[in-house]
């Protein structure tokens, strides 16, 4: 059945007006029928959204397909072309045949949803620290009303039972945990019953013990609904065993769709690290701040507890970060990790009613946010969620001296070069004027840390540092993280769900648990 297109309404997808199409069943060959999706030779009418060769790309019955590749390899632009958001050339469109479609619409029955730390309908009037201030989320929706409905109530408390839904259902949108924030977007995806599913970087931000509930998840229902999934991963060392088909994506190029076990049986060995000696000698060689301050304890909480509405987030926690400490805070979703850091970042207004010490200095005696902040260095996933600025990526990196969400003041020379520096070191040097909102997730998710490093801080917090970034990627974070943390007191917080994913240079673990 193929599936000829007319435009018939417009509707809201990928977050523009898009046009949307009916189809109508034409007689087609026996090959093309046991084709779901289907690209050949396809060209974009675009050319900003041009991948460098014209795609081949098939999706067969009960094929469950994942997609990989470097950042900014074009994995993105791919899945873009593939759900319809950049229309062929004329005479070449995609070619969809949903064989148990009960509706005519293909977005009722191929779903695209991307992970970005992105709030729902709340997006316009999101702004950092929003989700530490509850006097400003009066007009903001729940949870509940941003769900849809539906009439399978065995099959909706299936899902909310998962994901832990229900205690949930009553939050602002923007209230939720990044991982929280995941649970959301795939319980509302799943609660419409698509017959394709496409998912960029499903599990990134999930715990342990979600990742797995997801992947089996996600196995019952190809199994029970015959439900067919996209994986779009740039963490490929974690492909779900359920995958039965890998392409893969560089520089813009579609290669050909092979089997899952071809894939990984010749996936190259990363090496044990990625940062060249140069760069590491320079991470060590780079002068100290004059104005460094010192302290033994940078970091003391004394019975900090955290409330908001009925539920407690943080009770009678004692905490003391020593300086030259790295510490690794973890804990399921939910469990307080990110309110812990905005209290140490300054961010939550509820820090000024607690016993905090920050650099040998109680909260409350007279110092301004601007004096704490100066000495930190900060990336978490609501950061990057707040950076939809259409900047110079530099300017982006240089807001990091200045501690402000955009820049909001002009760059010195000297600054410009000291940005231009940590981008080199991250490697993304030929990033510095291109618009940030251009760039990929990955290649953004550097840029900030690159932010976070550029004034040389005395104290370091990494939260979900490594989110986005592909193997390559993560490794060279991660050497850059050892060599920074092997300067002279230099003190570390990092966030992870992978204990993988901890530098060696971590000597103390804070776990918490959800109350």
């Amino acid at each position: 059945m193929q599936l000829s297109f007319f435009t018939n309404l417009s509707f809201s997808f990928h977050g523009q007006n898009e046009k949307q199409y009916l189809y109508v069943p034409k007689l087609q060959s026996k090959d093309t029928m046991q084709q779901v999706i289907q690209i050949e030779n396809g060209i974009t009418r675009h050319p900003d959204h041009r991948m460098a060769k014209p795609i081949f790309f098939s999706l067969g019955i009960d094929e469950q397909m994942a997609i990989v590749g470097e950042n900014a390899s074009g994995k993105s632009m791919l899945v873009e072309t593939l759900t319809g958001k950049w229309p062929l050339l004329y005479g070449n469109e995609v070619q969809y045949h949903f064989s148990h479609a009960t509706s005519p619409l293909i977005s009722d029955n191929l779903k695209y949803i991307a992970f970005r730390d992105a709030y729902g309908d709340a997006d316009a009037h999101y702004y950092y620290q929003q989700r530490w201030n509850s006097q400003d989320v009066e007009d903001i929706q729940t949870v509940m009303e941003l769900l849809p409905t539906s009439s399978d109530e065995a099959f909706t408390h299936q899902l909310f039972e998962l994901f832990g839904m229900y205690p949930l259902l009553d939050k602002p949108i923007v209230f939720l945990s990044s991982g929280e924030l995941r649970k959301f977007q795939l319980t509302r995806v799943l609660m419409n019953r698509p017959q394709v599913l496409v998912m960029d970087n499903p599990f990134v931000g999930l715990d342990t013990g979600t990742r797995f509930q997801l992947k089996e998840l996600i196995r019952r229902l190809i199994q029970e609904i015959h439900l067919q999934v996209i994986l779009v991963l740039s963490k490929t060392d974690e492909i779900p065993d359920f995958i039965t088909h890998v392409v893969q994506v560089h520089d813009k190029v579609c290669e050909p769709k092979i089997t899952l076990n071809e894939y990984l049986s010749n996936r190259p060995i990363l090496p044990t690290h990625i940062l060249s000696e140069e760069k590491g000698q320079r991470i060590l060689d780079l002068p100290y701040r004059s104005d460094s301050i010192h302290a033994d304890e940078i970091v003391k909480l004394s019975k900090v507890s955290i409330r908001y509405g009925e539920r407690t987030i943080l009770k009678d926690l004692d905490w003391t970060v020593k300086c030259g400490e790295k510490w690794a805070l973890r804990g399921d979703n939910g469990s307080g990790k990110s309110t812990l850091l905005s209290l140490v970042c300054a961010d939550n207004p509820q820090s000024y009613a607690c016993d905090i010490a920050l650099f040998g200095r109680k909260r409350g005696t007279g110092e301004s946010i601007w004096e704490i902040k100066k000495h930190i260095g900060y990336v978490s996933p609501e950061m990057h969620r707040a950076y939809l600025k259409n900047l110079p990526t530099i300017d982006i990196v240089a807001s990091g001296l200045h501690d402000s969400v955009g820049l909001y003041r002009r760059s010195t020379e000297v600054e410009k070069q000291q940005c231009a520096w940590w981008m080199d070191i991250f490697g993304i040097s030929s990033l510095c004027y291109r618009n940030f909102m251009q760039l990929s997730s990955g290649e953004q998710r550097l840029a900030l840390l690159a932010r976070a490093f550029v004034k040389d801080p005395e104290l370091l917090i990494l939260d979900e540092p490594l989110h986005g970034l592909d193997v390559r990627n993560r490794q060279m974070v991660k050497d850059i993280i050892e060599k920074f943390c092997q300067r002279k007191d230099k003190t570390m917080i990092l966030v992870t769900h992978y204990p993988e994913e901890l530098p060696h240079c971590i000597d103390h673990q804070l776990i918490l648990h959800r109350n």
